[in-house]
């Protein structure tokens, strides 16, 4: 069986899901594409990005443009921290939306970073570095929702059809 994940719209939150402070204190990667991503992906990872800020997360990316960037700008709108890790080892090459740039050198490496600096992982569309995230997720035992991307064998991401959706698996996931 796959994940199921589908197409839905961005969705955020509703007025009648009060999650503020519910995730105070958990860091959430936010992985998907950089440059491939969609209109789509941007939106939701915009949305996401403040549903976690609001929420009380710390939203992690690798640091760079598409749905990193969009993560960040939504959570850095709503107030929150975004934390991005960079493959590079400049600051200049990362996305000034993050609240705070970590660089690493280690290029694609950098993923397992981005991961393990988790509590839970939200994957938004999919491109190759996107699945290297979740796989790495997945084989550490960080929790993994999806937001579209590839149908993935059990024991993969938890989909999830829209924001409020993804937000509240990240709370059953890490027990919030």
């Amino acid at each position: 069986m796959g994940t199921g994940t589908g197409t839905g719209t961005a969705g955020s939150a509703g007025a009648g899901d009060d999650v503020r402070g519910t995730l105070a204190g958990v860091y959430v990667a936010v992985v998907g594409p950089g440059a491939g991503a969609t209109a789509e992906d941007l939106a939701r990872a915009t949305a996401l990005g403040e549903a976690l800020a609001r929420a009380g997360a710390v939203v992690v990316t690798g640091g760079m443009g598409g749905v990193m960037r969009a993560a960040a700008a939504g959570a850095t709108a709503a107030g929150g921290t975004a934390v991005g890790i960079l493959p590079g080892a400049s600051r200049d090459s990362g996305s000034a939306e993050h609240t705070v740039l970590v660089t690493t050198g280690l290029g694609e490496m950098r993923n397992a970073l981005v991961v393990r600096a988790a509590d839970a992982v939200v994957a938004v569309g999919g491109s190759w570095g996107t699945l290297s995230e979740v796989a790495l997720a997945v084989r550490t035992g960080t929790p993994v929702v999806a937001l579209g991307g590839w149908d993935l064998p059990d024991g993969g991401p938890r989909p999830a059809a829209d924001v409020a959706e993804a937000v509240r698996e990240v709370r059953r996931a890490v027990g919030r």
